[in-house]
């Protein structure tokens, strides 16, 4: 493949993903709205739609050989999403705002989901365990953010908070109004160009990696990870700005678990990843840790200063650092 081909495919699939990953987002919401999702709820689902890019790019490099890339978009993102969604929203905003019962909740699946999915790269758990681990994680918190008020007060004291302070804070300040049946005919074609255009980002960058020489890790952990995590940036920046940190933190940590268990965990358990290389366990371990000091800053403080953003960003960028570098 030519370089002005590669060129235009690549940033023609980049554009079309990212507009189609927008509608998705729109879409999923509208359609949640009509069947009378909690806010908390339609907030995962409209985080998994706008995820759509980092998902799709990540199971297209799988099926088409290059588990490196895969492995690489999954754990990249991950990470790029907490500089990018938590810190940089932090340095912008002046401050991600963020109860600490909401947190908790949020907090504690992310940490387990990410160390479910740190094992699998590096080869410690088989497929389906992982999976299930990951599920069983999942499962009970979309259950619980799916809950209604008169649910909740059957809840113990301190999780029905916990749950409260999450649908609360993932209020809108805009509204897309129910759907209805041409939403659903949208997501199709919608969903069609998300694929389609990561498909072509994944093949065209794969052909630039061969023709310089770049190894599938470094193509997928921060080239793509990183381009294919703009829907999730420019949505967490307007959260963030808007004084909603609470909702700002739940589709960082949301796309993340989507991006484990979708892009990583499903294509593990029916295609296979192969064997781990140094810097995949590398990259698995700078995923969990960099998960866990946002959770432990956001924690401690009620919230991300602009200082404590400026420090995720840099970790980032000496996590791109030693990536590059090897």
């Amino acid at each position: 493949m030519s370089i002005p081909v590669a060129a235009s495919l690549f940033f023609g699939g980049l554009i079309v993903t990212v507009s189609a990953s927008i509608v998705l987002a729109r879409e999923l919401d509208r359609i949640g709205e009509r069947l009378g999702f909690s806010e908390a709820l339609l907030g995962i689902v409209t985080a998994l739609g706008a995820d759509g890019p980092e998902i799709s790019s990540a199971v297209a490099a799988i099926v088409s050989g290059h588990n490196d890339t895969g492995v690489g978009v999954v754990v990249g993102s991950n990470v790029f999403n907490i500089a990018a969604l938590l810190g940089l929203s932090a340095v912008i905003a002046g401050r991600v705002r963020i109860h600490r019962h909401g947190l908790v909740l949020n907090g504690v699946v992310a940490i387990l989901v990410a160390v479910f999915g740190a094992l699998l790269v590096v080869r410690w758990l088989p497929s389906w365990a992982a999976l299930v681990l990951v599920l069983f994680v999942v499962v009970p918190y979309v259950v619980l953010s799916s809950l209604h008020t008169r649910r909740l007060e059957r809840l113990p004291a301190p999780l029905r908070e916990a749950v409260q302070e999450e649908q609360r804070d993932a209020r809108r300040d805009d509204y897309a109004g129910p759907g209805g049946v041409y939403d659903v005919f949208v997501v199709v074609p919608a969903l069609a160009g998300v694929i389609g255009g990561a498909t072509a980002m994944v093949y065209s960058a794969q052909s630039f990696g061969d023709r310089w020489n770049v190894s599938d890790v470094i193509v997928g952990t921060l080239v793509l990870a990183a381009l294919t995590g703009i829907p999730n940036v420019l949505a967490a920046i307007r959260l963030a700005l808007h004084g909603r940190g609470a909702a700002c933190v739940s589709e960082s940590l949301n796309s993340n678990n989507a991006n484990i268990l979708v892009g990583l965990c499903i294509p593990a358990l029916i295609l296979g990843i192969g064997a781990p290389s140094g810097l995949e366990r590398f990259s698995a371990a700078a995923m969990v840790g960099i998960t866990v000091l946002a959770v432990a800053l956001g924690y401690s403080g009620g919230g991300l200063t602009r200082r404590e953003g400026a420090l995720i960003i840099a970790l980032y960028t000496a996590f791109a650092i030693v990536v590059a570098s090897a």
